[in-house]
Parts: C-alpha cells; sequence; structure tokens
C-alpha cells in the first residue's frame, strides 16, 4: 500500500506529498483563519448601515444603482436565479480551491504566485472589512434590494455554523471580486487553447455580476475588490511587471 502511494505521488504530485500537503496546510489553515476572524470583525450595524447608505447615494451619484437592473435581469429566469445563487456561494472557495489545485497539478511554476496573490488580497481584504464595515444591498429593500439567496433555505446566510464564521457587513471591499480577477487572470495565462484563455477572461465579468444580482454586494464594492486585487498583483508580480517595463522601455529607446 505504502508503496502505491508513492507511486502515485511521484507520477502526479510535482513535488510529492510533502509539499503537497504543506500547500493543503497552508490554504486550509488561511481559510480557517481568515473565515473566523472576519467573523468576529466589524460587527457595528449602525456604522455599517450608514457606510451602505453612503456607498448607495455614491452610486446614485455617479452611475446609478446597475445592481437593481441586474436583479430584475436574473430574476427573469428561474436557471439564471439559480446560477448567480450558486455562483455567489461556489465562486470565492470552491471555484478558487479547485483553480489553485489545477494549477499546482499541472502549472506548478505558477502556483506560488497565485497562491500569494490570492493570500495577499485575503489580508488587504480582511484590513477593509475593519476599517470600512460595509452593509450589503440586501440589507436596503427600501431601496429596492432583494435578498435572492433568501428564498433558498439551504443558502440562509444566518443559519448555524454560517452564522458562527460570517460577517454580514463585510461588503467593502468585494473578495468575491478580488478572487475571481485573480482566479481569471491565471488560468488564462496558463492555459493553451484559445477558447479556455476566453472563459477564464470572461470569469470575473460573471461572479461581479452575480454578486451584484444577488444583492450581496454593490457595484462600488466590486470596483474596490478589484483595486484589492490589482494591488497584491502587483506586489507579488513586481518583480515580472520591473521586467516588463525594462523591455519595453529598451523597446522603446532602440527604435527611437
Amino acid at each position: 500500500m505504502t508503496e502505491v502511494v508513492e507511486t502515485i505521488g511521484r507520477r502526479f504530485l510535482p513535488r510529492g506529498w510533502r509539499d503537497f500537503g504543506r500547500q493543503l496546510a497552508i490554504w486550509f489553515g488561511f481559510l480557517l483563519t481568515y473565515q473566523l476572524a472576519r467573523g468576529f470583525a466589524g460587527h457595528d450595524r449602525m456604522l455599517a448601515i450608514d457606510h451602505g447608505r453612503w456607498v448607495i447615494h455614491a452610486e446614485d451619484k455617479v452611475g446609478g444603482l446597475f445592481e437593481l437592473t441586474f436583479q430584475q435581469v436574473a430574476t427573469s429566469s428561474h436557471w439564471l436565479e439559480l446560477a448567480v445563487s450558486w455562483t455567489y456561494w461556489m465562486s470565492e472557495f470552491t471555484v478558487l480551491g479547485f483553480a489553485l489545485l489545477w494549477v499546482y497539478l499541472r502549472r506548478n511554476e505558477h502556483f506560488r504566485s497565485f497562491r500569494n496573490w490570492v493570500l495577499l488580497a485575503g489580508v488587504i481584504g480582511f484590513v477593509g472589512y475593519i476599517a470600512y464595515p460595509t452593509a450589503p444591498p440586501r440589507m436596503f429593500s427600501a431601496d429596492g434590494f432583494v435578498d435572492m439567496l433568501a428564498q433558498f433555505a439551504s443558502l440562509n446566510h444566518g443559519s448555524g455554523v454560517i452564522e458562527l464564521a460570517s460577517n454580514q457587513y463585510a461588503a467593502m471591499p468585494s473578495l468575491h471580486a478580488a478572487d475571481a480577477l485573480s482566479v481569471g487572470v491565471t488560468p488564462a495565462y496558463v492555459v493553451r487553447h484559445w477558447w479556455a484563455k476566453l472563459i477564464w477572461l470572461l470569469w470575473p465579468a460573471w461572479v461581479c455580476f452575480s454578486v451584484m444580482a444577488t444583492a450581496n454586494h454593490f457595484w462600488l464594492d466590486c470596483v474596490a475588490g478589484g483595486l484589492v486585487a490589482l494591488i497584491a498583483g502587483s506586489v507579488i508580480h513586481r518583480r515580472r511587471l520591473s521586467a516588463l517595463i525594462a523591455r519595453r522601455r529598451d523597446g522603446a529607446l532602440g527604435t527611437a
């Protein structure tokens, strides 16, 4: 039996069982720590409602409440409603986890930067939840927002263990948007087929549509989440970005 396990490790795991176990420990340790820490951070309801109201006013002045339009589109079809609801619940950790696993197994040379990008974005987002607790759109029913997930008993926000490890006022920034951007960019960069690249590049837009259609994030939350991902990505990939900038600068000087 031991020989079979070792053979599987040599054949399918790029760095063996020990490194694979280490990466699993890092990932699930981060998830546990992050969820529990987020669950205990920023629970000032009145402050979160005030911040959410400010976001609504800001969006009204800038371009309008696009979330209401997205909700109307999503509720026009039962299957679309199911799709956005399950996307909200599955995108941040399930799809992200499988994307990390696939990159680890098939494109291992890109795994550490991908993992570190996700971890750093999570840390920055956590700081945002503490500094600026924000109520999500679903808490503003008077403004026309509908909690789409409330009709699905199994997806209730405030049930059992979910309530213990959740934060109802962690809308700003949207880590759904941040994680979707890192998931969209990294696999799109490493896959070989153009159609697979296109699917991954469309993933961030679909996730943002879903979290807004379900009234769990404002579009400003998604913008903030995108900025979090860009900041974290620029830190993790700073050497690659510096080399790219240097090559373009040298090329420009060569043609001058």
